[in-house]
């Protein structure tokens, strides 16, 4: 059992204190009195009223349910649908216009649109990667990647492919940065000359485009150049492999790529007691000091990983130009469901974890407040809230932090807000979440994974939903993903806030990335989540090619594209004709995906995996993902589109999959031939319990069997 200790009203893990009183608090002018003081009367005030909004959402569940199940025998009424959800409150007015006024917002939030990073607070060195993945080197993006449409050769360098890459970056410089007279691909020598760059002799058509350069005005070591907010640096090194064969010298191309990056506390973690928390909030302090360092073995030599420092060029006018080394980093909290056994409030309950991480997580950036040239210039702290349904509970978090920050002696709305549009009842009431903390909110985005589980729990006795491919062509996807956009844009979020878009789930797939992701600066967004830090360096392309704030202005002039409406289109299958085969490939599709994630996420604490699919290409897993395999195997059981033994048998056979995907991990404890391991009964709960867990959500059953592990151990 862990120690713990008397702090006010609470019981704290004895780990949790130590961190907080010896690692925390030093340095942040906050001395311990007076934060467990205020730390005890916020878990204690805010308890009653969490418990209150979540069981609105069962009561309000519970209403839906039976609506559903008194019509089951009729065809679904859309009008008398949305007139219940009305009257049981679940659609709230929309009030008259108005503009958030959040103030105090960094370049990157509201005037940068760009690649966004998502990672696992948990794991240092991809925290540390994420951070310094504001720079990415092109070279490296198109060579090791498909991004040319071939995976990269095996062994030594390919000059013909590194030729390639060469002419492929040339021709994104002439479309970014275009010459007069001239081209990149011809281009022999770049210099400075009375403050302006040449080429050739020629300048840039747009020579507002030349921010600064290293070195010698006429030989530069680096110049950078800016196209729609975002920088590229050209690096000249004639001793260089690659710049020893440039005509120009040119050895590398610099794209500043993920603008930002969320450390991520929720999702992608498997964070379920003090042990886990204190890990995730020790990173979090390191990246808010600047001094998180991950030391790691790499081909024999140990490599330690740190920040990178800020970039320092000279202007075109002689002065110096400062850009930042490392992306803006937001930091995830958990939402309002889920309690930790980290603390207990005065009544021995386990604390609400996200009231804990508003607390803890703020505290720590205050070290980044009090420090020059750190993460956020404009004195301000980036937390993204997930999961919460409607503009009640996005009201809670706001007078959450409201309270947060008087205990800890910061002004007002120094915490900026984004709202995770992923619950279909803050999606329907949009406006409303983002009017409940107008003076907050910096980032309002779409993840169509949570918010398909969601739509699916629900709806879960209207019907058997289609196959997952179907759901996401259906009218209601696109409806709320214009719909947040449009909403945004009313609500003033252009230039003041981020406007983001979803994940790319498939790392290794950057051609097709390439092709498909442009579309979401196309729709207006100013931020889209990448898996890794190359693919930021790709996806940054787009950026280039779209003025993101050019279609921001256009679609304001032409209103709103989609309605709540269309939203409301529940995703069912019309036609229920699938063959045995169709069914099973589903049921089996599902049950791999949610073997292969939580095998990992119970036997070795992993919340985010590369999870081979049944075509063994890998996609990016996390609680997300887990939610709609789930909730669609409990919808077609319940629905009698497949019974539990045809789902055990699918489980079965794909735990001897999963196996065999993971036979090289040493840490990996098989499956097959018992199904009697805890991560097993974990994706059984998952699926056949399904229907019964709030919201759909996957956090009850992976922390309570993550739990009877370690507690095994």
């Amino acid at each position: 059992m862990a120690e713990f200790l008397q702090k006010n009203d609470l019981q704290v893990a004895a780990k949790l204190v130590r961190f907080i009183e010896d690692r925390a608090l030093p340095g942040t002018d906050v001395d311990p009195a007076s934060f467990w003081s205020g730390f005890s009367q916020l878990v204690n005030d805010a308890a009653p009223e969490n418990r209150a909004l979540l069981e609105k959402r069962e009561a309000i569940q519970a209403q839906i349910d039976a609506w559903h199940k008194e019509r089951r025998s009729t065809p679904h009424d859309h009008e008398a649908y949305s007139a219940f959800l009305r009257e049981i409150g679940y659609l709230v007015p929309e009030g008259d216009s108005f503009e958030i006024d959040t103030a105090n917002v960094d370049d990157e939030i509201a005037r940068v649109p760009g690649p966004q990073l998502v990672v696992p607070i948990t794991n240092a060195r991809y925290a540390l990667n994420a951070a310094n993945a504001r720079w990415g080197s092109l070279y490296d993006g198109f060579y090791g990647t498909d991004a040319m449409g071939s995976a990269p050769p095996k062994g030594g360098y390919d000059q013909g492919r590194g030729a390639r890459v060469v002419a492929r970056a040339r021709v994104f410089l002439d479309e970014a940065f275009p010459i007069e007279k001239t081209s990149h691909a011809d281009a022999r020598r770049y210099y400075v000359h009375n403050g302006a760059l040449l080429i050739d002799d020629q300048p840039l058509i747009d020579p507002a485009k030349f921010v600064g350069y290293t070195g010698h005005p006429k030989a530069p070591d680096r110049i950078v150049l800016r196209n729609n907010g975002l920088h590229v640096e050209l690096v000249f090194d004639r001793t260089h492999p690659i710049g020893s064969r440039d005509q120009a010298g040119l050895a590398d191309v610099q794209m500043e790529s993920a603008v930002s990056a969320i450390m991520d506390c929720e999702d992608s973690v498997a964070c379920v007691d003090a042990e886990d928390k204190v890990v995730a909030y020790d990173n979090w302090l390191g990246l808010m000091k600047g001094d998180l360092q991950e030391s790691f073995d790499k081909g024999g030599k140990t490599i330690t990983r740190a920040l990178n420092p800020d970039r320092a060029y000279t202007g075109p006018d002689g002065l110096k130009v400062t850009l930042k080394g490392r992306a803006l980093m937001l930091v995830r909290n958990v939402g309002h469901l889920m309690t930790n056994p980290a603390i207990l409030d005065k009544a021995g309950h386990e604390v609400f974890e996200g009231v804990m991480d508003a607390m803890i997580t703020t505290l720590i950036a205050i070290h980044d407040l009090k420090r020059d040239g750190g993460n956020s210039l404009h004195g301000s702290v980036y937390v993204v809230k997930p999961k919460m349904h409607g503009p009640e509970e996005v009201a809670f978090a706001d007078r959450i932090f409201t309270k947060v920050e008087e205990i800890l002696g910061l002004p007002q709305n120094t915490v900026k807000l984004g709202i995770m549009d992923e619950e279909r009842r803050t999606s329907v009431n949009l406006k409303e979440c983002i009017r409940a903390a107008k003076s907050r909110v910096a980032f309002i985005n779409t993840g169509f994974l949570d918010r398909t589980g969601d739509e699916i729990h629900t709806s879960m006795e209207a019907g058997p939903f289609s196959r997952k491919d179907f759901i996401k062509r259906k009218a209601w996807i696109g409806a709320y993903e214009n719909q947040n956009v449009d909403i945004g844009l009313e609500c003033g979020l252009s230039g003041k806030a981020q406007i983001g878009k979803g994940m790319w789930a498939m790392p290794d797939m950057m051609a097709a990335m390439l092709e498909q992701k442009i579309e979401h600066p196309k729709s207006g967004a100013n931020c889209a989540w990448v898996p890794s830090p190359t693919a930021a360096t790709l996806h940054s392309l787009h950026y280039h090619k779209v003025d993101v704030f050019a279609v921001q202005k256009q679609l304001k002039k032409g209103g709103r594209r989609a309605y709540v409406d269309t939203v409301l289109n529940i995703p069912l299958a019309e036609y229920q004709k699938w063959t045995d085969a169709q069914k099973q490939r589903e049921v089996e599709n599902n049950a791999q995906g949610i073997l292969g994630y939580v095998v990992r996420w119970v036997d070795q604490g992993v919340g985010c995996s590369k999870v081979p699919d049944m075509n063994n290409v890998g996609l990016m897993e996390d609680r997300a993902t887990c939610r709609i395999s789930a909730q669609h195997i409990a919808n077609w059981l319940h629905h009698g589109v497949v019974d539990a033994q045809n789902v055990m048998q699918a489980l079965r056979k794909m735990a001897e999959v999963v196996d065999g995907q993971n036979a090289g991990d040493p840490l990996y404890h098989p499956m097959a031939p018992g199904y009697d391991g805890i991560a097993f009964q974990a994706a059984c709960d998952l699926v056949f319990k399904g229907r019964t867990q709030p919201s759909g959500y996957t956090e009850p059953v992976l922390h309570a069997r993550r739990l009877e592990l370690k507690a095994s151990h």
